[in-house]
């Protein structure tokens, strides 16, 4: 059953030697099957693009993470531990094929509250661009 949840996400990036943050706090749903939990949120874009719909699918045995996008720019990525999967992302120049090299999967939700994070690295060509980490935090309204 979902669930309306707050959700706060936390996005680090590193490029070589330089670094960013993004940070974002939206109002959600969360649903819990057997083996995953299910979010599904809107992230805002800069006007006049519309909001993209967001279902970020997290397994419950920390193997897998899938993050489906859906709007103007439409992607899917597909982070597994200790995996490389060839990624599309969509952008409005088009789409890019990545490589998503998936590092740690964790989870902790217990009582209507908890955290779930990933790590991953992009490549491009075979070429490394980029190694991030997401972290989410929730808490069920």
């Amino acid at each position: 059953m979902k669930k309306n949840a707050l959700i706060k996400i936390v996005g680090r990036q590193k490029y070589g030697l330089d670094s960013d943050k993004i940070e974002m706090t939206t109002v959600g749903t969360i649903e819990e099957t057997d083996d995953c939990y299910i979010l599904r949120y809107n992230e805002e874009q800069e006007p006049p693009q519309k909001p993209l719909r967001t279902k970020l699918t997290i397994s419950k045995d920390e193997q897998k993470v899938e993050l489906m996008r859906t709007g103007d720019y439409s992607s899917l990525l597909v982070v597994e531990r200790s995996k490389r999967n060839l990624c599309n992302y969509g952008t409005g120049y088009g789409d890019i094929l990545m490589g998503i090299y998936g590092k740690n999967i964790d989870n902790c939700f217990e009582n209507g509250k908890g955290t779930f994070s990933f790590g991953y690295d992009i490549d491009v060509n075979g070429a490394l661009t980029s190694e991030n980490e997401v972290k989410l935090t929730v808490r069920i309204n």
